[in-house]
């Protein structure tokens, strides 16, 4: 079972090769990845071409499923249940290349909180319904949904709908 080859044991891909027939008589290996790699630097990347997978906040939560990257790779995953990408992550390097996670531009409302007291207020809300929440900047990040809107509206915060990148805050960590 060959696995991606780096000359350091921090560049080894935590996957297995699986030929997948289904499309053609000529087998293509698909990357099987069972977990992203966690202690790789810049450094060991910077001879390497960068390609991505481009995922939503709530595709960034699926462990099971295939993907593909901006070059056309098609990836496996695989991840231990719990398993949430999160965005610059390093997915899986290989000979020559490497795949980062990247956050995908998805609906949003944006709210420019007008006071500390506002942005308590809004995050409590939306929490207790039990919404995801990010905070761009001064910019509180929600996804765009019609109970949200309603809410936001009740609560009379003006607000923007646009597309943006979302990274949930999280209860969870880290390490790097």
């Amino acid at each position: 079972m060959p696995t991606a080859s780096g000359s350091r044991a921090s560049l080894r891909a935590s996957c297995r090769w699986r030929s997948d027939t289904s499309s053609s008589d000529v087998a293509e290996p698909v990357v099987v990845i069972t977990r992203p790699q966690v202690h790789v630097h810049d450094a060991d990347l910077s001879a390497l071409e960068a390609d991505a997978v481009v995922l939503t906040a709530e595709e960034r939560r699926w462990g099971r499923r295939r993907v593909k990257t901006r070059a056309g790779r098609e990836l496996q995953l695989a991840l231990p249940t719990g398993s949430r990408l999160i965005p610059g992550d390093i997915l899986y390097v290989a000979r020559g290349w490497y795949v980062r996670i990247e956050a995908a531009p998805e609906p949003v409302l944006l709210v420019v909180p007008a006071s500390f007291e506002e942005a308590v207020r809004i995050a409590f809300e939306v929490g207790n319904r039990h919404v995801t929440l990010g905070v761009d900047g001064g910019r509180l990040l929600i996804p765009d949904d019609p109970a949200t809107v309603q809410l936001l509206n009740r609560l009379g915060v003006a607000f923007e709908r646009g597309q943006a990148p979302f990274e949930p805050l999280s209860a969870g960590h880290r390490h790097e």
